[in-house]
């Protein structure tokens, strides 16, 4: 009975989890719509290290080798769900690009709100409007792609996501739903 009770529960819990999911894939399936993910799995750490330089990958936090495989499968998750990638942009950060490169969904430009200010709060506010407005100005009708870090995609959206996670908003800012990061 209590087996019973706490399967029912757990189908209970996870049902959301499961429907903001599909609608996160249908509304990216429709087009029109913008996928905001973190970057893929990395060597363990947070942030950077001490003395890292942007245009260094080497002195940077980078993918480990399941997260270069993560991002691989992420763009052919997104591929064989027929998504259409108008628009990608990463931020400059090694990682965030090399997860939009292994997407393999289109050419990754650079768009500098999308850099991380995890080090830097003053940056906070213009980069989360301007992204803001990116966002709001999106009229597809493909997919727009932006590549980032977790605390850019919590200022916007108040969503905490894990390396891999993809969430899916309209061009008003509303938050659709949640991919949870594809492993191969």
């Amino acid at each position: 009975m209590l087996a019973r009770l706490l399967l029912t529960l757990m189908l209970l819990i996870s049902a959301p989890a499961h429907a903001d999911e599909a609608a996160a894939w249908a509304a990216l399936g429709e087009g029109g719509q913008i996928a905001l993910m973190r970057h893929a799995v990395t060597v363990p750490g947070i942030g950077d290290p001490p003395g890292f330089r942007l245009g260094d990958c080497a002195t940077q936090r980078l993918l480990s080798d399941a997260g270069r495989e993560q991002a691989k499968a992420i763009g052919a998750a997104l591929r064989e769900r027929g998504v259409s990638a108008d628009r990608v942009l990463s931020s400059a950060w090694c990682r965030c690009v090399d997860t939009a490169e292994l997407m393999d969904v289109g050419p990754v430009e650079i768009f500098e709100p999308l850099n991380s200010f995890f080090n830097s709060g003053d940056a906070e506010h213009e980069q989360t409007e301007a992204l803001r407005e990116l966002v709001r100005d999106w009229e597809g009708p493909g997919t727009l792609v932006l590549v980032t870090h977790q605390v850019n995609i919590t200022a916007l959206t108040g969503v905490v996501p894990a390396a891999g996670e993809i969430v899916v908003l309209r061009p008003d800012g509303h938050v659709v739903g949640r991919i949870s990061p594809v492993f191969p």
